[in-house]
Parts: C-alpha cells; structure tokens; sequence
C-alpha cells in the first residue's frame, strides 16, 4: 500500500485528522475515540492482515495523539487552564501503564480487542448522553493514589489507543477540579499517553510476521504522517472553541458518533 499513489486514500485520512484534532482539542478526548474505527475499516479496505488491523489501527492513533496533545495543550496552557502540579502526579504512573496497556492488547487476537473497545467507546458514549456530572465529594488523592490513577488511565489508553480523557476527566472532576482545567489537564497528560503508548507499540510489534511495508512495529507511518498534518493544524481550534462556547450540544452529536462506531467495532468483533 502506497498512499502516495492513492489521492483517495489520502484525502481520506485527512478527513480523518482534521476531526479528530478539532474533537481533541474541543473535549481533550485525544481524538482516538474517533480514529481507531475509522483507520481500521480503511486498513480493513486495504487488504491488511485481520489478525493486525486492529493492532495497527490503535498504534497508529496513538501516535497522533502525540502530536495532536502537543498542539492542543499548548492552545489551552495559553488560557491558564493546564494545573501542572496534576499533570506532574499522574504522570509517573500513566507512563507505566501506558507500556502495559499494549502489551495486554497484543496478548488479545483482533476479536477480542475490537469488542474490548467497542464496550469502552460505547460506555463513554452513555456517559456523555447522560451528561451526568459526578460529584465533587472529594480532593485529589496523595502520592500512591495519585499513581494508581494514572496507572489505570495509561493502561486503558495504551489499550485502546486514546488519550485517557474518558477516565480522566471525570476522575479529576470528583475530586473537586472545575471541568475546563479538567480537559485542558486531560489534554496534557495525552503526551505520556501517546509517547509511552507509541513507544510500546513499536517494541511489541517489532519483526511481527504479515506487517505491511512502513510499519513500524504496530504503527503504519504512512497514514500516521497524513492524519498528523490535518489534526495538528485543527487541534487549537478545538481548543479555542472549547474556551468560548458550551459544549453540551457538541458532546452529544459526538456520542452518537460513537455508538454508531462501537456498533462497527462490535460487527467487526464478530466477523
């Protein structure tokens, strides 16, 4: 595959970055949510290997989200809504958990990963229809709590190929941290995801049999580098939008596009 010789398949893909940088940095969601189904029926469509598509296509998201955390978070760092101190306590841990997380996912054949995250992104979907906001019963948690929250953001991130927003977000919110720092931290702690997540796709899937040609490891780099040119540019756009208009409606359309992608994810589970 080629997709220098593909205008289709290029346009696709920017597609593809251009609303997943603006969904990351309107929600600080990392924009994963949306690109791992899409990439995997474009994968699908091009003939890659079943057993990989779904592997690749959640490595190859991360590897956006490292690029797209970068530009959104400097967009929301410039309205003071990044709390440093949180993102310097999750991280130790989400780096840990992020190497974890796609090691587990290669431990699980195409089926059960696709399921595993058709059931994530549909629950996220819910949640955010429901818009139900926690409440905030308590402070953030010391040092091991503290790690061990990170911890499991970066394995379900690494896992799924996300940038955690889905845990951490209403995570911070519990604890008493107003919902615009809560996304603008989100959007920070998406580079440890990305980087440790990426890092780890590259080292698990080093020499697997059947990866296509400019994989490397889990990654396709073809399409990383086309959808990282469209998301980076839109990322501060979202996240400007983010600072200026309520996103309640906004979080709605995008939930039913997530259904509707964790309804593709669970046929793909099954077929």
């Amino acid at each position: 595959m080629d997709p220098s010789f593909d205008p289709l398949l290029i346009l696709a893909l920017l597609a593809m970055g251009t609303f997943g940088g603006f969904v990351a940095g309107l929600l600080g969601v990392g924009g994963g949510m949306v690109l791992v189904p899409f990439i995997t029926m474009l994968f699908t469509a091009r003939g890659f290997p079943d057993d990989l598509v779904v592997h690749m296509a959640i490595a190859t998201s991360l590897g956006m989200i490292f690029f797209t955390s970068m530009s959104s978070v400097r967009a929301h760092h410039k309205h003071g809504a990044v709390l440093w101190p949180i993102v310097r306590r999750f991280t130790p841990g989400i780096l840990i958990g992020a190497w974890v997380g796609p090691w587990i996912g290669k431990q699980m054949n195409t089926s059960a990963l696709a399921f595993f995250f058709g059931c994530f992104v549909a629950f996220s979907a819910i949640q955010m229809l429901i818009g139900k906001k926690p409440a905030a019963a308590r402070e953030l948690p010391g040092t091991a709590g503290m790690f061990a929250a990170g911890g499991v953001i970066g394995i379900l991130a690494g896992l799924v190929g996300a940038g955690g927003a889905f845990v951490s977000v209403p995570f911070m919110a519990r604890c008493n941290v107003r919902i615009h720092n809560a996304v603008a931290t989100s959007a920070a702690l998406g580079f440890p995801v990305a980087l440790m997540g990426t890092l780890s796709n590259v080292y698990y899937g080093w020499g697997e049999p059947g990866l296509p040609a400019w994989s490397l490891g889990f990654v396709y780099l073809p399409a990383l580098a086309i959808i990282v040119l469209a998301s980076v540019s839109m990322a501060p756009l979202g996240a400007r939008t983010a600072h200026r208009m309520p996103v309640r409606q906004l979080q709605r359309i995008f939930a039913v596009i997530l259904l509707a992608l964790a309804t593709y994810m669970f046929w793909k589970a099954f077929n």
